[in-house]
């Protein structure tokens, strides 16, 4: 039986967990068959995972038109859609973030055409403009709302003071973030912030890229192409000390009698009843047991204990050089011309 939760303040409902979609097509090395990709979706959507998340720039585009692919015959009824717009590539590998109104608009139109649906669930913008008011950005995209072209409105990777400007030209419904055993950077004030305005979370990376999963042997199997191979926390004397966190994971997760997967998704859900994660996998069996974390109970000792091991992480959480909510404020309203 599916379990659904809602989302944010404003309506929107949702399975209690959702599937990320990048790594069909795009940064974990080489594209999957569409085939088998659009069985695993279907697959997860029978299964009461009706939140699939994409974006643009995951591929580019490629993402976005495999997820179009599977919504045909009836399937876009039964799913909650999240895309995001914001990040470009230019020149084949450098990232642009444009959060200017025209190219809201361009980029919204562009992906109602690669998903070919008529309405968005829920538009995230997925990184933020510091050069653009975020009112000016936000303004496009209530006129999106309210011409039926995207039912509710997300943002990825804000901090606190832009998320508050921005609810106040229209609510947010979802805040997505990285939220993990291991990315704890969104809980002081951000949390509290999304709390405050009945704001939605919804973690992306809840296996830590899926370290929390593998453990070190996810390093050795990464394939060419895949730009883990590149993390900070996969490097040299950090991943040798990330080691210990995995291990701790695999301990408490067999004396639970459940998979480190299970058990790092799980402290994720029990974070409260407005989170969402969203962990993505390529595969059917990997996804099987993602779902699974849902029946597995924490106490609040144990919640606590995994928390914990965050204190012992060693390496940045993101790429060197990537926006982060840490750098996120845009310029006053005042300023646009």
């Amino acid at each position: 039986m599916a379990v659904r939760m809602k989302l944010g303040s404003q309506g929107l409902e949702v399975s209690k967990q959702g599937l990320g979609c990048m790594g069909m097509s795009a940064g974990y090395g080489p594209p999957k068959p569409d085939s088998e990709m659009i069985q695993l979706i279907h697959h997860a959507v029978d299964s009461g995972v009706t939140f699939l998340d994409t974006s643009d720039v995951y591929g580019p585009h490629t993402n976005e038109i495999l997820l179009g692919k599977a919504l045909k015959g009836g399937w876009r009824e039964k799913v909650e859609i999240a895309t995001k717009f914001g990040v470009s590539i230019r020149d084949g590998k450098a990232l642009e973030i444009n959060g200017r109104p025209e190219y809201v608009r361009a980029a919204c139109e562009a992906s109602l055409k690669r998903l070919d649906i008529d309405c968005i669930d829920l538009y995230y913008v997925h990184r933020i403009d510091t050069r653009v008011p975020i009112e000016v950005t936000m303004g496009e995209l209530k006129k999106l709302v309210e011409e039926g072209k995207i039912k509710y409105i997300g943002l990825s990777e804000a901090c606190a003071s832009t998320i508050r400007r921005a609810h106040a030209v229209h609510p947010i419904t979802a805040i997505q973030n990285e939220w993990s055993l291991w990315a704890r950077d969104i809980e002081e004030e951000l949390v509290p912030t999304c709390r405050e305005l009945g704001i939605g979370i919804v973690p992306y990376s809840p296996l830590g890229r899926g370290f929390l999963s593998s453990g070190p042997k996810l390093i050795q199997e990464l394939s060419e192409g895949d730009m883990r191979k590149n993390h900070p926390r996969f490097q040299g004397e950090n991943l040798e000390n990330n080691k210990v966190v995995y291990e701790r994971v695999i301990e408490m997760a067999a004396s639970k009698g459940c998979s480190p997967s299970q058990l790092a998704l799980a402290w994720v859900h029990h974070q409260g009843d407005d989170v969402c994660p969203i962990p993505g996998t390529t595969k059917i069996s990997n996804f099987n047991q993602n779902v699974g974390a849902l029946a597995v109970k924490l106490t609040p000792e144990e919640v606590n204990e995994l928390g914990n091991l965050a204190d012992l992480v060693k390496g940045e959480r993101h790429f060197a050089m990537f926006a982060t909510w840490k750098n996120s404020i845009t310029p006053p309203l005042s300023s646009w011309q």
